[in-house]
């Protein structure tokens, strides 16, 4: 046994590798920083000196003012950096907002930073347009860097990482009940799921362009679409376009990211077999079909829009904008009834694959507790009887079926307590549901008081710190987070 292994927490280890992290993200702002000089906006130039400036600063103090005993960094040590580091992005990430005085506030810079990075979308501002260019830009790439995962680009470009202590950390920010590499190297398997995402968002600007958007928008649009994120440049989102063709692209591009980037890797390596055979992917390819061929129905009975392509159209969007916890939104179905809104937030719930940019409980995790919930019910007639829960053939452990139902247990009750503290502000029970299903889910949709007509501005102070808090625990899938509220975290092995 390691000679540190029964050691507390070393948190000078943490520290500096938070350093080194704020160091990345001030590079991050050198982008929006040439987006607000290509604009000639002065006061966003200014503001992403200043902010660049602090975040440099502070990260510097950390990375080389700091010098542990220990340089290995442990599970715990990994957890908790895995963690804190959302914490510590949003609150730098937070500080173009204010210095350009889009907020006047530290909650709302918070929230609006927070719900990047997490990809939930969930925005505070009301009038979106009137945001400098640079902030807008930043406001996107906060979506497009959390959506692969921050700890997840730094196992990519710092390879000292690639250690116990980086295995730990790709294991706590990487969605899914397990966590498949593809390479035997956490490094570079982090540079080939960067290498993909890169390229998608890339390809997707480009198609974007050769649309109606100028080369900004194509770009923003590009971030919140790969990442499954859902902030755009626009008041009315992607209808201020009025485009087909944006939808259709912009559909494809959802669907594909909401796949887990390991079959999409397969995919480029021409393993189809590998895509043929995966059970997950028909689940989630049957799940939005079924889903949108549902919502065409309604609308063609409620007699909305004129044709079946539109509804098609408008029908697929919603469902994958959904499943994939994208929150892009182009039909208020509200003034209707809750037909629909009830279906899109099952759809939340559910989520898209693990391994993806795409937020909910995930498909994976829905297959196994079917299937074992499934397995129970034979058991009832067959008392003696042994039967695993099988994926593409292969016997799921009785410990990940364990932690999967775990997972749903926790998931439910968050978003219950959640739901239910936000009633005490005044918010309609549904509508507290729906908000909170929608912040741990990384969706970003709200209803009634959060709705379309309204912002989740609307939300007491007080419960935007909470709904923060549950969009972060839910982007690193709860344990990551809530293992460092527990007794045997802090406790000496």
């Amino acid at each position: 046994m390691p000679k540190h292994s029964n050691q507390h927490i070393n948190f000078a280890i943490v520290l500096r590798m938070q350093g080194w992290l704020l160091l990345i993200e001030a590079a991050f702002m050198l982008m929006p920083l040439g987006v607000s000089w290509w604009f000639d906006e002065s006061t966003a130039v200014k503001a992403f000196i200043y902010s660049t400036a602090i975040t440099a600063g502070a990260g510097a103090l950390m990375a080389f003012g700091i010098r542990p005993r220990r340089t290995s960094m442990l599970k715990r040590e990994g957890l908790m950096l895995t963690a804190i580091i959302w914490v510590f992005f949003s609150v730098f990430g937070m500080l173009p907002y204010l210095f350009t005085d889009t907020f006047n506030n530290i909650t709302d810079a918070f929230f609006e930073t927070m719900a990047g990075f997490t990809t939930t979308g969930s925005s505070v501002i009301r009038y979106v347009e009137e945001i400098p260019h640079g902030v807008l830009f930043w406001r996107a790439m906060t979506q497009w860097i959390g959506g692969m995962g921050i700890i997840l680009f730094t196992l990519a470009v710092i390879p000292m990482l690639n250690q116990k202590g980086g295995i730990a950390l790709f294991n706590a920010e990487v969605t899914g009940i397990t966590h498949e590499r593809l390479r035997p190297r956490v490094s570079q398997t982090a540079k080939d799921l960067w290498a993909i995402y890169i390229g998608l968002t890339a390809l997707l600007s480009v198609l974007l362009f050769l649309g109606p958007m100028d080369w900004f928008d194509a770009v923003c649009h590009a971030m919140t679409t790969t990442s499954t994120g859902g902030y755009s440049t626009k008041n009315i989102g992607l209808d201020y376009w009025g485009s087909s063709y944006v939808f259709v692209v912009v559909i494809f591009f959802m669907f594909i990211c909401g796949i887990s980037f390991s079959l999409i890797a397969a995919g480029f390596r021409g393993n189809f077999k590998r895509i043929r055979n995966n059970n997950t992917l028909r689940w989630y390819c049957m799940t939005a079909l079924i889903t949108t061929l549902i919502i065409m129905g309604y609308m063609a009975y409620k007699s909305f829009l004129d044709n079946n392509f539109d509804r098609f159209v408008y029908g697929s969007f919603d469902t994958i904008s959904a499943i994939t916890s994208t929150g892009f939104s182009t039909f208020d179905y509200e003034g209707s009834d809750e037909f629909v809104t009830v279906i899109l937030m099952v759809m939340m719930f559910f989520g898209g694959m693990a391994g993806s940019t795409s937020g909910g409980a995930k498909m994976d995790r829905l297959i196994v507790l079917l299937k074992h919930t499934s397995n129970e019910f034979y058991r009832v007639l067959h008392t003696n009887s042994v039967r695993a829960v099988h994926i593409d053939g292969k016997p799921i452990p009785n410990h990940v079926v364990s932690k999967v139902n775990t997972f749903f247990t926790v998931y439910i009750g968050i978003i219950l307590v959640v739901g239910l503290y936000l009633t005490f502000f005044g918010i309609p029970v549904f509508d507290a549901m729906y908000t909170s299903m929608s912040a741990i889910s990384n969706v970003g949709i709200g209803h009634g008081v959060t709705g379309p007509d309204n912002s989740w501005v609307v939300l007491h102070p007080a419960a935007k710190w909470v709904v923060a808090f549950e969009m972060m625990v839910g982007r690193l899938e709860l344990f990551t987070v809530l293992v460092i509220f527990t007794r045997s975290f802090w406790k000496k092995d």
